[in-house]
């Protein structure tokens, strides 16, 4: 889909806060509703727009502690591979699983509780897969950016 400043500036609203109504982002853009209204409903047809969230703060609701786990599994065949995301994506600790590429096969992110949350995930989630092969976690001291807004200035 070949994108039109309006539909760029529209994915930017939109990035900025979901929220937003429809009247809100016309009179931002100087264009009436239905138009707005329309190209939203194409950018979402379109995969464009694949969701609407709300971003939670994790430490107001007793989320303390994120971690990034490095895993290098045992074995690389496909089924290996849907297996392990399969198994992954059934911990609700996971927030964000990656392949990757480099010395680790997967990097995840979880938000857990705190750091006794985060071991007994590992004790008795994670060791229990089978095919682990090196596991690497690197816990989050602080954080000074997370966003899922992404840079659209390259579409111009």
């Amino acid at each position: 889909m070949k994108l039109d400043t309006t539909d760029i500036a529209i994915l930017k609203l939109l990035q900025s806060n979901s929220n937003r109504t429809v009247k809100s982002m016309a009179a931002q853009l100087e264009l009436s509703t239905t138009p707005i209204f329309e190209r939203i409903k194409k950018l979402e047809k379109e995969g464009l727009i694949s969701n609407y969230t709300a971003r939670l703060d994790h430490k107001k609701i007793g989320l303390k502690q994120t971690v990034f786990i490095a895993i290098s599994l045992q074995g690389h065949t496909r089924s290996f591979l849907e297996k392990f995301v399969r198994e992954i994506n059934d911990f609700p600790e996971v927030v964000e699983c990656h392949r990757v590429s480099g010395g680790f096969d997967y990097l995840l992110k979880l938000v857990v509780k705190d750091i006794e949350a985060y071991e007994t995930f590992i004790i008795t989630k994670l060791t229990l897969l089978p095919y682990l092969g090196n596991v690497q976690s690197h816990i989050v001291l602080s954080t000074s950016k997370e966003t899922n807004e992404v840079d659209l200035s390259f579409l111009k």
